[in-house]
């Protein structure tokens, strides 16, 4: 299972509530236990940031992500991806992967505010 997580800063690692402007996307993957970071291509976009941060998550065949909101467009996106789509707080990325194991990261059912441009 591929968990992907919104993170800002360098090692290590914190959880950025900001989807689609986050830094970079950290990806853990629970079975082989490696790491993989990617750049998030929303973060310097003028517009539809989460559309294209949503998209990026689609292409790299994540099963959940785990984020503190997710705007309006990408939540749509992101909701019909089927992929599991989790909220925490600012935490260490490896806190946030034994809080999903321990089931304690929230579900997000809605979108957040919406956010246009930078």
């Amino acid at each position: 299972m591929k968990i992907a997580i919104s993170i800002t800063g360098e090692k290590p690692y914190v959880l950025d509530p900001r989807f689609g402007r986050c830094q970079s996307f950290w990806i853990y993957d629970t079975e082989t236990e490696k790491e993989e970071l990617l750049a998030n291509p929303g973060l310097n976009a003028q517009g539809g940031a989460g559309i294209k941060s949503a998209q990026e998550m689609i292409d790299a065949k994540v099963d959940v992500i785990v984020t503190g909101h997710l705007g309006p467009n990408a939540f749509k996106i992101l909701d019909k991806s089927g992929i599991e789509l989790l909220e925490s707080e600012p935490l260490e990325t490896m806190q946030i992967v034994e809080n999903y194991k321990a089931n304690k990261c929230v579900k997000i059912t809605t979108n957040g505010p919406a956010h246009h441009g930078m």
